[in-house]
């Protein structure tokens, strides 16, 4: 298994940063998004939409570096540097990255970090969306809401994920390869 060296560490810090600025960019639009839902009752479909983007961070940095722990790291170091830009969700952003990126850690933890490709990938998604949702039942007060509502959030925060956490991850890690940054190294 693959240690941590400064070019890891370099990588990941990168990683973060960029995300972290998307995940600031992210807030105002889910304010927007939530209050636009608001009218119908579907406000809590904002952050479900908007999950995969703020989940990022892990499956990016767990897929690209592929050394345990760089996916929980990658999202947690992506919340610091949300919650210092000023991040609607303060410090509380910090618990949130470390629950997301478990969530993703446990997709390459199930895979032994020996397999970086597609079935990673949905795996990966699955355990963010289980993760991130359990929390949500606690945190956000989803346990109050009917069973067929809890559904549709479960599947829309599922298909967000693997639409960021999955098929851009993947496109990013190929531009990486093409670009000579990664070496082509998929198992």
């Amino acid at each position: 298994m693959k240690r941590w060296h400064i070019r890891d560490i370099i990588l990941v810090t990168i990683l973060a940063i960029f995300m972290g600025v998307i995940f600031w960019v992210i807030g105002p639009l889910y304010t927007v998004l939530s209050a636009a839902l608001a009218p119908f009752g579907l406000s809590p479909l904002a952050n479900e939409l908007l999950l995969g983007i703020w989940v990022m961070a892990g499956p990016l940095a767990g897929f690209i570096i592929r050394i345990p722990g760089a996916a929980t790291l990658g999202e947690l170091l992506g919340a610091v540097v949300e919650m210092f830009l000023g991040g609607i969700w303060g410090a509380s952003t910090l618990i949130s990255g470390v629950v997301q990126g478990f969530g993703s850690e446990l997709g390459f933890i199930f895979t032994g970090y020996k397999r970086y490709n597609w079935p990673t990938l949905v795996l990966t998604a699955l355990t963010t969306t289980i993760v991130t949702f359990t929390w949500d039942l606690f945190r956000s007060g989803y346990a109050a809401y009917h069973v067929p509502f809890l559904l549709l959030l479960f599947a829309v925060r599922f298909a967000s994920v693997f639409v960021f956490g999955g098929v851009l991850t993947k496109l990013i890690n190929n531009l990486l390869v093409r670009a000579h940054v990664l070496p082509n190294a998929t198992h």
